[in-house]
């Protein structure tokens, strides 16, 4: 019989229409205007209004995390080549439907929304319910979110980090004793939310109005660290134990930014600068780089993805410090995989560059997740 798949995901929900009088001094931040000019029947789902900043939400960013349809109808497309897809949507009724419908496991990409471990709230509950899940558990899942206590377990291992502070109050900020250039974000965020080119801080004035925005709109601590002046790469980490290897490298090219804009891998950069109709031609993979520093930005990913035991996958961010020594920068265990070749999505871009379609890269994880799971492989299962 095929294996049941539970698919859990987050449905990034379309924008409203923007209250009348809703203003902000971002022109970042879509308006009324633009609302009306991008809501036609015949825009793409990925359209501008879908990833756009929003002034009517708490945060202008707030589902920048969740998928687009495009995402998880080409997931479950590839799951249903090796199984039987459930769709589980991971809202208010998760819990009962997974209760109810109880798959062999699930094949999780839902990020949740609210507080420091919403990342771990769907393998939390398939934990509590005995389904099986795949990636990585609650623990890694919260760990890897909460940029301080990640970069506290690479330190205490030994794995390359830049220093850093948790600001939680704006005295923090006046008080850090790292030199200039700072970079702040918010501790609990991925996706680019709350990075922009406004992280990059020169002096403490600087440092202290980013922070006190950033502690004001995602009422969360803030990661304040020292400023990467070197090269940016990212790694897509398969496999779990001594199996788990490195995807080629994808390096980012930030001189196509638009003129005058810093090098940062922002919210900008990943959404509002890129588009279908006008990308960027930020990444570069495999990177080309000298096969020592690869060698080096390999070794610093794995031992961050063991460090944090994460599972099955793992796109592992790095940058290198002023002498070109690479540091990691953070974990992300439910990586981006936007399947059109056209999007800039790292994990979908280094498996095409190792000869593998987006199909395989799905039904490869499905299977790594698989034999950990139960010892036995969906793609030998489907292939007999």
């Amino acid at each position: 019989m095929a294996v049941r798949i539970g698919l859990a995901f987050n449905l990034k929900p379309e924008a409203p229409a923007i209250p009348a009088g809703a203003k902000s001094d971002s022109p970042s931040i879509v308006s009324p205007e633009v609302i009306t000019e991008v809501s036609s029947p015949d825009d793409p789902p990925h359209a501008a209004l879908g990833r756009a900043l929003r002034a009517d939400l708490p945060q202008p960013d707030l589902y920048a995390e969740w998928d687009e349809p495009a995402t998880i109808d080409a997931v479950a497309a590839a799951l249903a080549t090796v199984g039987e897809v459930i769709r589980l949507e991971a809202d208010e009724s998760f819990a009962e439907r997974l209760r109810a419908t109880r798959p062999d496991f699930v094949f999780n990409i839902a990020e949740g929304l609210w507080g420091p471990n919403r990342e771990g709230h769907v393998p939390a509950i398939c934990e509590f319910l005995g389904v099986p899940c795949h990636a990585s558990d609650p623990l890694a899942l919260a760990l890897s979110l909460h940029k301080g206590r990640t970069k506290e377990i690479l330190r205490q291992r030994g794995v390359p980090t830049a220093p850093f502070i948790l600001a939680r109050s704006r005295d923090d900020a006046r008080g850090v004793q790292l030199p200039f250039p700072l970079f702040a974000k918010p501790a609990f965020e991925g996706s680019g939310k709350g990075v922009s080119v406004k992280s990059l801080c020169h002096n403490r004035a600087e440092l202290v109005t980013q922070t006190d925005y950033l502690l004001e709109t995602y009422r969360q601590p803030v990661l304040v660290e020292t400023y990467l002046p070197g090269r940016e790469f990212t790694v897509a980490i398969l496999g779990n134990g001594d199996e788990a290897r490195c995807l080629p490298i994808v390096a980012m090219n930030f001189d196509t930014l638009p003129p005058g804009a810093p090098p940062i891998y922002g919210y900008e950069a990943k959404w509002l600068w890129d588009s279908l109709d006008n990308p960027l031609d930020i990444y570069e993979c495999p990177a080309d780089i000298l096969e020592g520093l690869a060698q080096e930005i390999r070794s610093a990913a794995l031992a961050a993805y063991h460090a944090l035991e994460c599972r099955d996958w793992c796109r592992v961010d790095v940058r290198c410090d002023a002498a070109g020594r690479p540091m990691v920068v953070e974990l992300n265990p439910l990586p981006g995989i936007l399947p059109d070749p056209r999007d800039n999505s790292c994990f979908p871009k280094a498996a095409r560059a190792a000869g593998m379609s987006y199909d395989d890269l799905i039904r490869a994880v499905a299977d790594i997740a698989w034999r950990r799971i139960s010892g036995r492989s969906l793609l030998e299962k489907v292939a007999s």
